[in-house]
């Protein structure tokens, strides 16, 4: 139970970040394409590869704060159902560069991010 209660409280977190985050994206920047969504999911996984990178080289990040942070945070922060929903009301509305692209960056650079953090945090 009590690890069920660190991973919600992570979630909680992580979803309210991710609001806040797409909410002064899309201000920033209104267009169409999911700017907001694109740049919450590559944070989030720029973020999920620095928690197990870290994890991976020393005891700082225990399970306990694995999982807060990872499960928890990074799991409410990122937006698959989100990105999903917005990749079928692009499909929906014709765009489909907009699609291309913004499946291909989510994808890509998420990747990239979660690689990129790994390296950075090995080579500390």
């Amino acid at each position: 139970m009590r690890i069920l209660l660190i991973i919600g409280a992570g979630g909680f977190l992580g979803s309210v970040a991710r609001y806040l985050s797409q909410q002064a994206i899309s201000k920033i920047i209104p267009v169409i394409f999911p700017f907001g969504t694109l740049a919450v999911n590559v944070v989030g996984c720029f973020l999920v590869g620095i928690i197990y990178g870290l994890a991976e080289r020393t005891t700082a990040i225990t399970p306990e704060w694995r999982f807060f942070l990872a499960t928890g945070f990074c799991g409410g922060f990122t937006t698959f159902s989100t990105f999903s929903y917005e990749a079928y009301n692009l499909i929906r509305e014709g765009q489909y560069i907009y699609l291309s692209l913004y499946i291909t960056m989510s994808v890509i650079v998420g990747i990239f991010a979660t690689i990129l953090a790994v390296i950075v945090i090995r080579s500390l």
